[in-house]
């Protein structure tokens, strides 16, 4: 598969890892999973913005019970690419979630410590039961293990674009997800 041409000043985008293809198919099944395991229940999709947004967006087109959406922005702090873990909610749920089956729908698993901070952040709110749908997990990175219910696919240790992730805000209209060369 060929990948877009370099924009002057700016890295480039390399190796696909995952096509369009194969991500259309993974999330498809997805949501067949997820709609099997909450059958006769209500389900809260919390999307973790920006990059999950794309993911969200495709998941719950295959999700057949009745789901609701929220969202969440966060910044973790430390280098552009390695979070220390120490996290600020941007955007907050604007709804309660006591008592609810809440799923959150992230981008991406690297080492944990943002997600880490999410479900304890979230699980101090009772909800029914909180569960973590990754599109994109790097095994590699993980610095803290974490219960992941639902993965679409596991990846090397590589930054990637495509697919709702970005690169300086760059490059998330991919429909595919690459590794971005330096």
């Amino acid at each position: 598969m060929s990948t877009p041409a370099r924009v002057a000043g700016e890295a480039a985008v390399g190796e696909v890892l995952v096509t369009a293809e194969d991500l259309q198919r993974r999330v498809a099944e997805l949501g067949e999973e997820i709609s099997r395991d909450y059958a006769g229940r209500s389900l809260l999709l919390v999307g973790v913005l920006k990059g999950a947004v794309f993911f969200l967006s495709d998941l719950m087109r295959f999700i057949d019970i009745p789901v609701e959406v929220d969202f969440m922005a966060v910044a973790s702090y430390g280098s552009a690419t390695d979070s220390s873990g120490v996290v600020r909610i941007l955007k907050d749920l604007d709804a309660a979630i006591e008592d609810r089956d809440v799923l959150i729908v992230e981008d991406i698993v690297d080492s944990g410590l943002t997600l880490q901070y999410l479900l304890r952040n979230l699980g101090s709110r009772n909800p029914r039961t909180l569960e973590v749908c990754a599109l994109l997990t790097k095994p590699e990175r993980r610095k803290v293990d974490l219960p992941t219910r639902y993965v679409g696919f596991e990846i090397p240790d590589r930054f990637v674009v495509g697919y709702g992730l970005d690169y300086a805000e760059r490059h998330r209209n991919l429909p595919f997800v690459a590794a971005l060369e330096s």
